[in-house]
């Protein structure tokens, strides 16, 4: 049994369009940084997808290409400045399907073309297109909440972070999710207690001269972003136990909300 071949729809028609050209490593490595903060309640619609944000410089004759994603709790936010050949200055939603479908495809060389309409989003890359629709509404404005950098921040091993915060994390339950970061001077403890199932305790050496201070953070959304980063160290920008946590590097920011400790 089949259909006729005149029924398929047709795929829809992208001449005469303006085509953004970049290296696909960019990208692959932009939405490894961005992709896993998206949103997943279906609540939030315009939170189920990543935007991407195209402003030229005023004042340079590169272009400014953001990658941003949140659920309200994270915000990761990816930027890199390119020499397009495009005037365009764009604001769309991908969802995150198609997202999905990227990254399953992207390598680390080659070129990828992106076309993009007022309702739908072309990627070209290889042997492989990749059409979607765009997620229609206004993006939150991310610029209003990321605080300006602070001065106080603890520096330490990435991967030592990672492993600790894995184990206190096999602690956590829906009803206890937190994990708990003591800092001292040059010294932070990992802790996790949930009652019926145990406790854990890590102490680590790490670069720190702010005020003593406890803070709590799902550590799925550490996690998430300590195994995508590259760099052997990695900087948490903490000034109060109510505040955000803030991960910087030159072209990137992570934003982490933390939860009461009980």
């Amino acid at each position: 049994m089949g259909l006729p071949k005149d029924e398929f729809p047709k795929l829809p028609e992208f001449k005469d369009k303006e085509v953004v050209e970049l290296e696909q490593v960019i990208l692959k490595e932009m939405l490894q940084l961005t992709s896993f903060a998206v949103s997943h309640e279906e609540t939030r619609y315009v939170l189920n997808g990543l935007l991407l944000d195209l402003k030229k410089h005023p004042h340079k004759e590169k272009t400014a290409l953001k990658l941003v994603a949140t659920d309200g709790r994270r915000l990761a936010l990816s930027e890199k400045e390119l020499e397009l050949k495009t005037s365009k200055e764009v604001k769309i939603i991908i969802p995150q399907k198609a997202i999905a479908e990227l990254q399953r495809n992207l390598k680390d060389e080659g070129k990828i073309l992106i076309i993009i309409t007022p309702n739908q989003v072309f990627f070209e890359l290889d042997h492989t297109t990749i059409i979607s629709r765009l997620i229609e509404g206004e993006f939150p404005d991310y610029t209003r909440v990321i605080p300006a950098t602070s001065e106080t921040k603890l520096k330490i091993d990435r991967q030592q972070l990672l492993q600790a915060v894995r184990r206190a994390s096999l602690l956590s339950t829906p009803d206890s999710l937190a994990v708990r970061l003591e800092l001292t001077n040059n010294k932070l403890v990992v802790t996790k207690s949930t009652p019926d199932i145990g406790e854990s305790r890590e102490d680590m050496a790490i670069e720190y001269q702010g005020k003593d201070l406890v803070i709590g953070f799902n550590p799925a959304y550490l996690i998430d972003v300590l195994r995508n980063l590259s760099g052997a160290f990695v900087e948490l920008e903490i000034t109060e136990p109510e505040k955000p946590g803030v991960i910087r590097t030159e072209d990137y920011v992570y934003l982490i909300q933390p939860m009461r400790l009980a």
